[in-house]
C-alpha cells in the first residue's frame, strides 16, 4: 500500500488524511503537539479550533453556506463532526470546541490505515508524496524549510483571539437574547450600551495597555481579524458600525435601539462559556478584564479564556503554488490550509480536501485536478495561485470571486441562488472524476 505523508493535524491535514484513508491509501499524519505546543492550542487534539467556535453561516444562499455544500459533496469529515457537536448560533454553524476536536481525533484514530505520529518535522521529506498542512502556527523549523525550498521569504501577519466568559457571570437583568430584526432564533446574548456607557468603554479601551512588538504595529495584519483596540483607534464610531453595531436590535428595557451592542455567542454544549463576538484583542490580561467589565451586563465578567495575539504564517502562493496546490518546483509536494493564503476554518479545510484528492491522483499516476472556477473552492484556488503576488493577502470565500453569470440578475438573493445552483452542478461533475 503506497503512503502519503501529511505534516500537520489541523483542519486541512485532518480532511486530507480522512479523504486519502477512505480511498485505501496509507497515511502518516505528523502532529507536533503535545511534544511541542503552540502559544494558543490548549489540547493535543487534532483539528483544534483556536479562535472562534463558529464555522460561519450555513444559509444556502451565502458564500459560506455554498462552501459547506461543496465540501459535503466531497465527503467532508469536519462538517459531519461539526453537526454532531454543534451548539446554538442562529444561522451559523458553531461547535463545542473540545467535543468537536475530540470527535475528529477519535475518528482518525479509528481508521486502520492512518498512523498518527506525535513528532515535530524539521525537514521536509525529500521523496514521496507529502502534504504540508501545518497551518498559520507553523514551527520556525518548518518556516525555514519553506524559505529554503522557495527561495522567497514567507509573508506573515498577526491574528487575534477574542476572550470568553462564564455564563454565570453575565447579568441577565441587563443582557438580553434576540436576533437582528427578529429573524431566526434568539441564540445570541446582547449587551446594550447607551451613548454615555459606550463612550466610557471606548475611552478606556483606546487607553488600555497592549502587548507590543508585533507586526501589527507595522500594519501587517489581516483586516478580517483586526484587534478591537486597533479598530477603535480608527475613530470613535468605528466599532458602532462594525462588531458593536446595534442595528436590528431593541433593548427590552427601553424598547429602543441601543447606541451600541456587544454580542455573546455560546461556545460549548452546556452553555457555560460564551465568546465576545468581534472582540479579538491583544490587550494585556488585567486590562482585558477592566475594559470588559465596563460593558453593561458584564460588570462581574469572569474571563475563562483571555484574548491573545499569535503569529499567522502564509506563503506567497501566486509565486509558489499551482491551482492544484502542488509546489511549482516540486510537484510531489502539496500545501494545504491557511498557510496557502486562504482565510477561515472552512476555507482551510476545503484546501485539505483538494490536497487529498490530488495526492491520490498522483499516487495513481494520474493528472491532478482542480474544481471549476465556477465553484467556490475552485475560485479560491484560482485566486491564491494566480492573483497579483506583490500585495498578496489572505482571502475568505465570497461571491465576488465567482465568474459572472451569463444573464444579469438584479435581485441579490436571486443572483446568489443562481451562483449556488451553478456551483453545485459543477462540483458534482468534479466529484465524479475520482472515486469516493
Amino acid at each position: 500500500m503506497r503512503r502519503v505523508n501529511i505534516i500537520g493535524g489541523g483542519l486541512a491535514g485532518s480532511e486530507a488524511a480522512y479523504f486519502l484513508a477512505r480511498q485505501g491509501c496509507a497515511v502518516s499524519l505528523f502532529e507536533m503537539r503535545p511534544i511541542r505546543n503552540t502559544p494558543v492550542h490548549e489540547t493535543d487534539h487534532l483539528a483544534e479550533l483556536v479562535c472562534s467556535n463558529s464555522l460561519k453561516s450555513e444559509l444556502a444562499d451565502t458564500a459560506q453556506g455554498l462552501l459547506k455544500q461543496e465540501m459535503r459533496v466531497l465527503g467532508s469529515l469536519l462538517l459531519d463532526c461539526a453537526q454532531e457537536t454543534r451548539v446554538p448560533a442562529g444561522s451559523a454553524l458553531a461547535v463545542d470546541r473540545r467535543l468537536f476536536s475530540g470527535l475528529v481525533t477519535d475518528k482518525l484514530k479509528g481508521m486502520d490505515n492512518i498512523e498518527i505520529i506525535r513528532e515535530e518535522i524539521v525537514r521536509i521529506p525529500e521523496e514521496g508524496i507529502t502534504i504540508i498542512a501545518t497551518g498559520p502556527l507553523s514551527s520556525d523549523a518548518l518556516v525555514q524549510e519553506l524559505q529554503r525550498l522557495s527561495g522567497k521569504e514567507n509573508l506573515f501577519f498577526y491574528d487575534a483571539i477574542a476572550p470568553s466568559i462564564s455564563f454565570e457571570s453575565i447579568d441577565r437583568q441587563i443582557v438580553f437574547k434576540a436576533s437582528r430584526y427578529g429573524k431566526g432564533t434568539d441564540d445570541y446574548y446582547n449587551c446594550p450600551m447607551n451613548q454615555e456607557e459606550y463612550e466610557r468603554f471606548y475611552n478606556r479601551l483606546i487607553q488600555a495597555d497592549t502587548y507590543q512588538g508585533h507586526s501589527i504595529d507595522k500594519k501587517m495584519v489581516f483586516e478580517g481579524c483586526m484587534p478591537v483596540e486597533v479598530m477603535a483607534g480608527r475613530g470613535v464610531d468605528t466599532l458602532r458600525f462594525g462588531p458593536l453595531r446595534p442595528v436590528g436590535l431593541k433593548d427590552p428595557r427601553t424598547r429602543q435601539q441601543p447606541y451600541a451592542v456587544l454580542q455573546l455567542r455560546q461556545e460549548d454544549k452546556n452553555a457555560q462559556v460564551f465568546g465576545l463576538v468581534g472582540f479579538q484583542t491583544r490587550l494585556k490580561w488585567p486590562e482585558q478584564q477592566e475594559v470588559i467589565r465596563l460593558i453593561p451586563g458584564l460588570e462581574r465578567a469572569e474571563i475563562v479564556r483571555y484574548g491573545a495575539m499569535h503569529r499567522n504564517t502564509y506563503i506567497n502562493s501566486p509565486l509558489l503554488l499551482n491551482p492544484t496546490l502542488e509546489f511549482k518546483t516540486r510537484p510531489d509536494l502539496l500545501l494545504a490550509g491557511q498557510i496557502t493564503g486562504v482565510e477561515g476554518y472552512m476555507e482551510s479545510a476545503a484546501t485539505g480536501l483538494i490536497a487529498g484528492v490530488n495526492a491520490w491522483q498522483l499516487l495513481k499516476g494520474q493528472t491532478p485536478l482542480v474544481p471549476s472556477p465556477f465553484t467556490m473552492i475552485g475560485s479560491l484556488l484560482e485566486f491564491i495561485s494566480n492573483c497579483e503576488s506583490k500585495n498578496f493577502q489572505p482571502i475568505n470565500a465570497n461571491f465576488g470571486l465567482l465568474p459572472r453569470l451569463n444573464e444579469r440578475i438584479k435581485d441579490k438573493k436571486s443572483r446568489y441562488r443562481a451562483y449556488v445552483g451553478r456551483s453545485l452542478e459543477e462540483m458534482s461533475k468534479f466529484s465524479e472524476l475520482f472515486t469516493l
